[in-house]
């Protein structure tokens, strides 16, 4: 080994080292190494041992592997006595290869079914404690073979999700196996008869804890056979006998624990339960409807006992079980910890209860019912916080897994309780659970980074995760080498990036590069990871500086191959809308262009707009119009078959959300921008849909159908195909009728581009007959759409403005109506040399009201302080403008509109050219 680290004292001078205040530390440093670094190498066993213990199993093994002394330590039976596999694949071969060292193994978690067959090939037979979840698909067989191999078992928990294909005989054979068992708690268990019980009664003397929990059906009566058991659960259990219940089980001469909560118990049962069981400490009955309905029952008359239910103080109830004293506050099983009680049978409850209570308050808030909202306010949130300091590691899990769930509201929609969440927050839960997720142990890690992904959906929520160095962790959490504690920390990252004030935070903690990692690194597998990691960098990449960032972090590279390559919708929507906001922000023509440079970028986007799921064709479409910006990458979407697969988009979202209808628009309009493209949307049938979009109740869509419209109409075939398909009227019903003002003026632009006279050359092509029919057709179009062009100008003209301009060439005058007559967003419009060329020779109609609908234009795409008002300048410049300016000026026959705008642009050219050479 060649790692070296710094030691830790201070020098005066060099060869100089201070005095420690240790001197056993000092000699220990000094023996190490004199030159002022320490050997790995010469680290004492037992210090080795204990930094080992403290890494998870993954990072051990790395550990272990760097050379043969920590290899032989890193096998050391004290660092192998308990395992958690739920997090790694378990399979025979991995158990096979484990075996050596799980000889003195008695703890074991797994997850799932391969895992459970692959326990035996662990040899462990000296295994006492044995947990798995995701149990579903464990069969009876399974479970023989398991704990025939086991005969040590003192504790075997299976669930909390239902064990379907376990049955009684599986239950008989752990009796015969096991009989030092003295825990058993199995969930979703559709029968548990009689016979099973009985066998377990008889063969194992030691059981003290059964739980049969969310069962179909128990046999009463056989339960009260086992005399031995102190702890009893059935909660969420249906089918119980109750009176047959009350009349047997209070005689069971050692239960001091038991839980019957979301069963449908009422209050004569608890009544004799309460009144007869001769050492029962605690009944918990959280969540029975009957129970709750009857007001009039009271449990305080039975001294020493307590109640647990959804009517009752539960704190205080645990105050006065734990230190006969009431008013310990929500901190009673921290207290309990920390005191020095030796009272046994509470040493044996409080564990057992915190059990319960963790379970019982999870599956509560999995399933949500009306009437809970108190409680959960005052009550079962800050159970669950108090839960989350227990010495049990599950119930820490389930704890902070609760807290994740009761917030949530909808979770399709990422909607959450702000009552309950604050409530978390105000009980202190934040630095709680950001403690948990700094733990080593990855089930914990997990779990504490859903809640407070979850939690930090709410904004209040979130600033204080952001105050309390959540941000830091969450960004660690996301580089973790287990894929579920990295789906959740990126979770949390994306929650967070909602947040305009977190975004530079995440950046600084190194969030992005871990997002960007976590793509590559899960590329193959996952898609909740993916989703999330491409969720948060899609918020990431709306901030400019932050969008840079992201692209020089190599997250183009990597959101275009999820894009290409993922099958996953939810995948498919973030990657898109990731790469749209990176196309629109940061250095945009940069960004841009590196996304549209990316190979197959523009064309997985192009097959991404043809996607069953509307969430995916949004945010594909929305990508493409970002990206049609940019020259290079416009031609490139229509030669990657864009043009065709986003007119048959906009043809088949007259339904869809107008979030759809926009992006779908605004991409045939980033797209006609190119004439040849304009064309090919028209040949396409690109006409009639846009001018469906253009009459939707959205003001969105107005503004991108109107745009679209417009650019189509450059095109004299085009305008002709927009007159033909009805169009007209859906432009004049914008241009005098929309919300939006920018609408209304692109309208008018596309109404005055055909009707400037080139559509009427182009329509007279035919026979005689056509070409007469054609013209009358026109000719009361043309009426019509003259006639709101002029009533749209003159919305911008003041008539006192307008006269005190026509009487004064004063600047202030000119001023006074150009602030009247400015669409503001009308300066982020770029325009061509054609396009400016075609007003600038409408000035010249015939038509008085196209020369003041030019003149109006003009004026909007010059006016100071626009996007690209000095590119119009100058493409004016170019083309003569002045000239033709002055003539309409100073025309007799131009209206006084036209005129007075004329003289604006001349001004706005003058103030450009100066501009220009200062």
């Amino acid at each position: 080994m060649n790692r070296r680290v710094r030691r830790k004292v201070a020098r005066k001078s060099k060869g100089n080292v201070v005095q420690s205040s240790s001197p056993e530390v000092q000699e220990e440093v000094l023996h190490l190494e004199p030159q002022g670094v320490v050997d790995w190498n010469c680290l004492p066993d037992d210090t080795v041992i204990q930094l080992l213990s403290c890494l998870s199993y993954r990072d051990r093994a790395s550990l272990s592997s760097t050379c043969k002394t920590w290899r032989s330590l890193g096998s050391s039976p004290c660092l192998w006595t308990s395992l958690d596999l739920r997090s790694h694949r378990f399979d025979a071969d991995m158990a096979s290869s484990l075996a050596p060292r799980c000889v003195h193994l008695q703890k074991l978690r797994f997850r799932g079914e391969e895992s459970a067959n692959a326990i035996i090939h662990l040899r462990a037979k000296n295994l006492r404690e044995l947990s798995g979840d995701y149990c579903r698909k464990i069969s009876d067989a399974t479970l023989s073979v398991i704990v025939a191999r086991h005969e040590s078992l003192e504790s075997l928990q299976l669930g909390p999700d239902f064990c379907e294909r376990i049955s009684s005989d599986a239950i008989k054979a752990i009796a015969h196996c096991c009989p030092n068992l003295s825990k058993l708690r199995l969930s979703g268990i559709r029968d548990v008869n009689g016979d099973a019980i009985n066998v377990l009664a008889k063969h194992c003397p030691k059981l003290t804890d059964i739980g049969f929990i969310d069962c179909l059906n128990v046999d009463e009566v056989a339960l009260g056979n086992v005399l031995s058991v102190r702890f009893l659960s059935v909660a969420g259990t249906s089918s119980m006998k109750w009176g047959v219940v009350s009349h047997l089980w209070h005689k069971l001469p050692n239960l001091i624990g038991l839980d019957v909560s979301r069963t449908d118990i009422g209050p004569s049962a608890v009544f004799r339960l309460l009144s007869l069981t001769q050492n029962l400490r605690v009944l918990i009955a959280l969540n029975c409807p009957i129970l709750e309905e009857d007001t009039s029952f009271s449990a305080s008359k039975y001294k020493n006992k307590l109640l647990v239910s959804l009517r009752t103080d539960i704190f205080k109830g645990l105050a006065s079980l734990f230190f006969d004293n009431t008013k310990r506050g929500k901190n009673v099983f921290l207290d309990w910890r920390t005191s020095k009680n030796n009272d046994k049978d509470l040493n044996e409850i409080i564990p057992w209860l915190e059990w319960m209570l963790s379970h019982t308050l999870l599956r509560s808030a999995e399933s949500p019912q009306q009437g809970l909202d108190n409680f959960w306010v005052e009550q079962g949130g800050a159970l669950l916080l108090s839960l989350m300091q227990s010495s049990q590691e599950d119930v820490q899990e389930r704890a902070a897994t609760g807290l994740a769930t009761f917030v949530v509201i909808d979770d399709e929609n990422a909607s959450i309780d702000c009552g309950r969440a604050e409530a978390v927050m105000r009980d202190g839960g934040i630095r709680l659970l950001l403690g948990l997720a700094k733990s080593w142990r990855e089930g914990l890690q997990s779990e504490a980074a859903k809640a407070i992904a979850n939690l930090s959906v709410n904004a209040n929520v979130a600033k204080a995760v952001a105050e309390e160095g959540g941000i830091e962790i969450l960004a660690g959490l996301a580089r973790s080498m287990n894929k579920l504690v990295a789906e959740e920390a990126a979770g949390g990252l994306w929650n967070l990036s909602v947040g305009e004030e977190h975004k530079g935070a995440i950046a600084e903690a190194g969030g992005i590069q871990a997002l960007v990692d976590l793509i590559f690194k899960w590329s193959s597998s996952g898609d909740g990871v993916l989703e999330r990691a491409a969720g948060a960098l899609a918020n990431l990449a709306a901030d400019d500086k932050c969008s840079t960032e992201v692209a020089l972090a190599g997250g183009v590279h990597a959101l275009v191959m999820l894009a290409r390559k993922c099958k996953f919708e939810g995948v498919q929507e973030q990657a898109a809308r990731a790469l749209a906001n990176l196309a629109a922000h940061g250095d945009s023509n940069s960004n841009n262009a590196a996304v549209g440079q990316e190979a197959g970028a523009l064309e997985a986007l192009v097959q991404l707009t043809r996607s069953p799921h509307e969430g995916v064709r949004q945010e594909a479409a929305g990508a493409l119009w970002n990206l049609s910006f940019d020259d290079r990458n416009r031609e490139a979407i229509a030669a990657s078959g864009g043009v065709q697969a986003l007119v048959a988009l906009a043809q088949a979202c007259a339904n869809a959300s107008p979030g759809l209808q926009e992006r779908a628009a605004g991409a045939l309009w980033g797209l006609s921008v190119s004439e040849t493209n304009s064309v090919a949307i028209g040949r396409e049938g690109g006409v009639a849909p846009l001018i469906a979009l253009a009459r939707s109740e959205a003001e969105d869509v107005h503004e991108t159908a109107a745009g679209a419209l417009w650019n189509l109409a450059f095109n004299a075939s085009n305008a002709l195909r927009i007159v033909e398909e009805g169009g007209v009227s859906a432009l004049v019903d914008l241009c005098s009728s929309s919300v939006s003002k920018m609408a209304r003026f692109m309208a008018a632009l596309a109404l005055a581009y055909m009707f400037d006279g080139r559509m009427d050359e182009y329509a007279l092509v035919g026979t005689p007959s056509e070409s007469t029919s054609k013209s009358v057709s026109l000719d009361g179009a043309r009426r019509m759409a003259l006639k709101h062009i002029e009533a749209f100008v003159l919305m911008f003209s003041d008539p006192q403005a307008f006269a005190a301009a026509a009487a004064s060439s004063a600047p202030a005058a000119l001023a006074q109506v150009t602030e009247g007559a400015r669409i503001q967003e009308a300066g982020h419009l770029r325009c061509s040399g054609a396009e400016i060329g075609r007003f600038i020779t409408m000035l010249r109609n015939q038509s008085s009201i196209l020369k003041a609908c030019a003149a109006f234009a003009l004026l909007q795409f010059t006016i100071p302080g626009g996007r690209h008002a000095m590119h119009h300048a100058s493409l004016m410049q170019n083309l003569g403008a002045p000239r033709v300016l002055r003539g309409a000026a100073a025309s007799a026959n131009a209206p006084l509109e036209a005129k007075i705008f004329a003289r604006i642009v001349l001004r706005n050219l003058e103030y450009h050219q100066i501009e220009h050479t200062v």
